[in-house]
């Protein structure tokens, strides 16, 4: 077990901070309080689900604060109240203001996966996959007002394989970024914790992407439809209009391949059977592999064509 003199607050809400707690709290790092965005309806049911990071912090018996806005003044004298040495933001979904990133001790840290300054912002790890980039990483800062704008302190780097899916970046992304929060915080205990400006000019921002951002246009190149289809897996995912039997329905797509050596009309069905559908791109052409249609249960492509005639199924 690793021992800090430090206590430390931890801001965080969805699964990837969610792991970064559960690393610090293994490695016995002192959590005194965690901050997470309210609980949210799910389901058709509408019952509110506890956040990915609040479910650790409960297992751990730390304490657990949901403010609806973490910045309200009103809120202040409770974070003060810990004494805290450090705060820890990682995927919290809100700018914290000057008062809070001035209240603990020894300052205010981000963990954020991408090599910053490029995609500052709320999707980093699903901008760079749908870039087409070929490498990201996980920068570690001093936090500043602006968004991801701080001085750096440590940068991890990671090469993104060519069908390497958002989930499977992100939980590599996580495992190295807790390695090397870990080794940032002795740097901060010692007062040893670089800083290196971030240059404005090179900053990209990466944006929210809703469930309509994922539709498949069949016109575009096969490598932007692979790359759409990876970088939003497993969620939003990404999805096509389909008509089956005449019923127009949703095809949700969760992995591809590239074909190189096939070719058609946008949209049009090459293969259909066995070894999985094969559809025509603006540029080249995608085997669709693992698909789910509206009201069914996900399945490769293969055994979906093996329900459907093809002439009852249509792009």
């Amino acid at each position: 077990m690793t021992k800090l003199p430090l206590k430390i607050l931890f801001f965080g809400t969805p699964p990837f901070a969610a792991e970064i707690l559960a690393y610090l709290i293994a490695q016995g790092v002192q959590v005194v309080a965690v901050v997470t965005k309210p609980d949210r309806p799910k389901g058709r049911s509408g019952t509110p689900v506890p956040t990915p990071v609040k479910e650790v912090a409960l297992r751990h018996n730390i304490p657990v604060y949901q403010p609806p806005l973490v910045s309200d003044p009103a809120f202040a004298p409770t974070l003060q109240a810990y004494e805290a040495d450090l705060f820890i933001v990682a995927a919290y979904g809100e700018i914290l203001k000057q008062h809070l990133l001035d209240m603990p001790k020894k300052g205010c840290i981000n963990v954020h996966p991408s090599l910053l300054p490029k995609y500052r912002g709320a999707t980093p790890i699903q901008s760079s996959i749908l870039a087409g980039d070929t490498e990201t990483g996980v920068t570690i800062m001093h936090m500043a007002k602006k968004m991801d704008a701080g001085d750096i302190i440590d940068v991890v780097k990671m090469p993104i394989g060519p069908d390497t899916t958002y989930g499977e970046l992100e939980s590599a992304l996580c495992k190295a970024g807790s390695e090397a929060l870990l080794k940032v915080l002795h740097t901060i205990a010692n007062n040893t914790a670089t800083r290196t400006p971030q240059d404005p000019a090179l900053a990209t921002f990466s944006t929210k992407i809703e469930l309509e951002n994922c539709e498949i246009h069949w016109e575009n190149a096969s490598q932007a439809i692979h790359n759409l289809i990876r970088g939003v897996n497993p969620e939003p995912g990404a999805w096509c209009y389909v008509t089956v039997k005449g019923q127009k329905l949703r095809l949700k797509v969760f992995t591809s391949k590239l074909e190189h050596n096939q070719s058609g009309k946008p949209g049009e069905i090459l293969h259909y059977g066995k070894g999985g559908m094969v559809i025509a791109t603006g540029q080249g052409a995608i085997r669709l592999l693992q698909v789910q249609l509206e009201g069914k249960k996900a399945m490769s492509s293969e055994e979906l064509s093996r329900g459907i005639l093809k002439e009852q199924f249509h792009l």
